[in-house]
C-alpha cells in the first residue's frame, strides 16, 4: 500500500515538552521541563467520591451526552465565571477535551489557509502547532513584563490585517507574564476597532500569588457576550487534575455554534463520565479551597526555586519572577544555546524545555522554561544543583571554542 497523506502532516511537528518527557521516563532524572501539577495535590478522595456518586445514579450516566457539554456543568461554570466579572449562560458555553481542543476548533470554524494569526514572543508551543496545521502565517508581536507591546500590535495590526491575536495575559505559557490593566484594556480597544478576533486562553488564572491580586480577563472588560471581540477558553486540569481532560470555552452564541458542529465533527462530545464527576466536585468538594491550597504550596515552590537559582550566582542569566502560574522563563548569555545545554543537564539528571520551541517566528535560542510545581524542595534543590553542573560545563566548553 502507498500512503497518500495529506499535505497538512508536514506541520504535525513532535512537541518539544513531550520528546523531553520521554528522555525522564524509567530514568532517575528530575524534571522541571513539563508543566505538570502537583500529584500529592490532586484531590483524589473526592473525585473517587465524586465518580461513586455519578455511578450511585443508574445506567443512564454512561449514555451519550450533549456535544455542548453537560447541562448541570455548564451551569456550574456559569457561576464559576460570574466570581470573575464573565456573565455567561450555557448556551454560550462548549464543553470541550481540554482547553488545547477549544483552540484547535476555533482555528477550524475561523482561519483558513494563509490568515495572518498574531501571537505573543514568545508563546504556547502547542497553539503554534495547531495553527501551523491551518496553515495560518504566524506573525510575533513584541512584549515586556506588563504584556503585549501594544505600539508594536497596532503597527502589525495595520501592517498585516491579521483575523485573529492569540494571547496568555494571565501567568503565560512559557513566560509567566501577568498582564498589566493598562495592555489588556489597550490590546482589546486595539483589535475592537480593527475586527481582530482575539483568543483568550486562561489555564493558570487561578494559579495566582497574593490575596489581593486581580488579574480581569479580556473577556471581562469586553461587552459580552454577544457581540464580543474575545473568545474565552479555560480548563480543570490545572485546579483539579489534567487526566480528566475537561475544559470550557465562552464567547458570542454564533461562534460557540460552529464550534459545536466542528465538535460534532470531531468528538461527538467530551466524555460525560468526567463532566458529571465534575459538578458533583461543585456540588460536595470546597472546589475554592483546594485551589487556595494549591496556590499556597506553588508560590512557596517558586519562591524555593527562585532562591536556589539566586543562590548560585550564575554570571549574565536573567529570569522573570512570576506573580502565579506554573514557569519560570530563564535568558541565558547570548553565546548560550539552550538545547545544546540540554544534552549536559540530562546527562547531570535534570531536564528542562529550551525557549527556541515557544517563538512563531525569530526564537531565542539562549532561553529556557522552567516549572516549579511538579517538584519538591529536597528534588528541587537537587536539580538546580545538576542545571548549575550542565551550565558550567556549556560554558567552558563556549570559552574553549572561542
Amino acid at each position: 500500500m502507498e500512503y497518500r497523506f495529506s499535505h497538512m502532516i508536514n506541520s504535525f511537528k513532535s512537541s518539544a515538552v513531550r520528546e523531553i518527557l520521554k528522555l525522564t521516563q524509567g530514568k532517575s532524572i528530575i524534571s522541571l521541563a513539563g508543566g505538570l501539577p502537583a500529584e500529592e495535590h490532586f484531590p483524589l478522595d473526592a473525585v473517587r467520591d465524586a465518580f461513586n456518586r455519578v455511578l450511585d445514579q443508574g445506567k443512564g450516566v454512561l449514555q451519550y451526552g450533549l456535544t455542548e457539554g453537560y447541562t448541570p456543568l455548564r451551569e456550574d461554570l456559569c457561576q464559576h465565571l460570574a466570581r470573575k466579572g464573565m456573565n455567561v449562560t450555557p448556551d454560550d458555553m462548549l464543553i470541550t477535551t481540554g482547553s488545547q481542543q477549544a483552540i484547535d476548533l476555533l482555528t477550524r470554524v475561523y482561519l483558513d489557509p494563509g490568515d495572518v494569526v498574531l501571537v505573543e514572543k514568545p508563546t504556547y508551543l502547542a497553539a503554534i502547532q495547531v495553527f501551523n496545521s491551518r496553515d495560518a502565517r504566524l506573525v510575533s508581536v513584541e512584549g515586556d513584563a506588563d504584556g503585549i507591546d501594544l505600539d508594536d500590535l497596532k503597527r502589525k495590526v495595520e501592517q498585516h490585517k491579521p483575523k485573529l491575536l492569540y494571547v496568555i495575559p494571565t501567568f503565560s505559557n512559557p513566560a509567566g507574564k501577568a498582564w498589566s490593566l493598562e495592555r489588556r484594556k489597550g490590546v482589546l480597544d486595539i483589535c475592537k476597532k480593527n475586527n481582530v478576533l482575539i483568543l483568550e486562553d486562561d489555564p493558570y488564572g487561578e494559579l495566582k500569588f497574593g490575596e489581593d491580586t486581580h488579574y480581569p480577563s479580556i473577556f471581562s472588560l469586553d461587552e459580552h457576550p454577544k457581540g464580543s471581540c474575545v473568545v474565552y477558553t479555560s480548563t480543570f486540569s490545572k485546579v483539579v487534575a489534567p487526566a480528566l481532560r475537561t475544559g470550557w470555552v465562552v464567547g458570542d452564541p454564533e461562534v460557540i455554534r460552529h464550534m459545536t458542529r466542528a465538535k460534532q465533527a470531531a468528538d461527538l462530545h467530551s466524555s460525560t463520565m468526567d463532566q458529571q464527576a465534575l459538578h458533583q466536585l461543585f456540588l460536595h468538594f470546597d472546589l475554592y479551597a483546594h485551589i487556595a491550597t494549591i496556590r499556597r504550596e506553588y508560590e512557596q515552590r517558586k519562591n524555593h526555586m527562585i532562591s536556589l537559582m539566586k543562590q548560585q550566582n550564575w554570571e549574565g542569566v536573567t529570569w522573570l519572577e512570576p506573580k502565579g502560574g506554573m514557569f519560570v522563563w530563564v535568558e541565558l548569555p547570548e553565546h548560550i544555546q539552550a538545547e545544546h545545554m540540554l544534552k549536559y543537564a540530562v546527562e547531570e539528571g535534570v531536564a528542562f524545555v529550551p525557549g527556541f520551541a515557544f517563538y512563531a517566528t525569530e526564537p531565542k535560542h539562549n532561553t529556557m522554561r522552567l516549572n516549579f510545581t511538579h517538584t519538591d524542595n529536597e528534588q528541587m534543590r537537587i536539580g538546580i544543583d545538576r542545571l548549575s553542573r550542565a551550565m558550567d560545563k556549556v560554558k567552558a566548553e563556549a570559552a574553549s571554542a572561542r
